[in-house]
């Protein structure tokens, strides 16, 4: 059901929210304009990617690729002191994400009359990336680890906490969503609330208010991308992951003192 917001006077004028313009087919529904700016979005994404290809280089690194390396190798330093290492496409998933989302984002600062709003701003693009995310980390768990581990990770610390963790695991793509469909939805409400101000009055509050819009945009596409990475982190480890790396640290410590005791002793 859609909602009227209204401003009284000067004719009455109104915005509809959660309006999409939608073509029928065989019983379905399709959000074109949804569709229209995924394109978009999807098309500067893949833009870039044969711009770094084709740049890419070596001996002489152009600026592009140099930024995208210093971003990848800086994620990747994070990720491995903090869950490890991982399996290397999953920094390039994540940052791909990340630059789809915020260009997705950005739709909502452009003015395109409706015609092109921010596909993350609809429910039926955030539900398929948080779906996209967390089937992936599952089949990447269930690599790395197996079946019979995986699945032993629910019960894990305790058995009596199945429940909690099965419910956590479907809950994981509802929060992912929600989240970012929310932040972006609400930004274009505002925005939408600010254009039936007067038109003298209209820049003063729209100017500040989109440029805050550019900042949440890139915080929730940052956030989405952590998360993934978190997510894929926690399928391989499970539970016991932190346990794990520590033993290893462990063992490496005992190892760095029996070479130590073994240069000092006389020969």
């Amino acid at each position: 059901m859609n909602t009227w917001v209204t401003a009284e006077g000067g004719g009455g004028t109104g915005i509809e929210i959660g309006h999409h313009t939608t073509w029928e087919w065989n019983g379905m529904t399709f959000n074109t304009d949804t569709m229209l700016s995924t394109v978009i979005a999807g098309g500067v994404v893949i833009v870039l990617g044969l711009m770094l290809r084709r740049s890419a280089s070596s001996e002489v690194p152009g600026k592009l690729q140099l930024a995208w390396e210093a971003l990848v190798t800086w994620v990747n330093g994070q990720v491995e002191s903090t869950l490890g290492k991982l399996h290397p496409f999953v920094i390039p998933l994540a940052a791909s994400l990340f630059i789809f989302i915020f260009v997705a984002n950005l739709l909502e600062v452009i003015p395109t009359n409706h015609k092109a709003p921010p596909p993350t701003a609809d429910v039926n693009l955030a539900y398929p990336l948080a779906l996209l995310v967390i089937v992936s980390a599952t089949v990447y768990g269930i690599r790395e680890r197996g079946v019979g581990n995986y699945l032993k990770g629910f019960t894990e610390p305790y058995a009596i906490m199945t429940p909690i963790n099965v419910i956590e695991e479907f809950a994981k793509p509802i929060s992912l969503s929600l989240r970012l469909f929310g932040n972006i939805f609400a930004g274009g409400v505002m925005l939408s609330i600010i254009g039936l101000l007067p038109y003298w009055l209209t820049p003063v509050p729209t100017v500040p208010w989109k440029l805050f819009g550019i900042f949440i945009g890139a915080i929730q596409a940052l956030i989405f991308a952590l998360l993934t990475i978190l997510y894929f982190g926690m399928a391989a480890s499970g539970h016991g992951g932190d346990e794990d790396h520590g033993s290893e640290d462990d063992t490496a410590d005992d190892d760095a003192e029996q070479e130590t005791e073994g240069e000092l002793q006389p020969a």
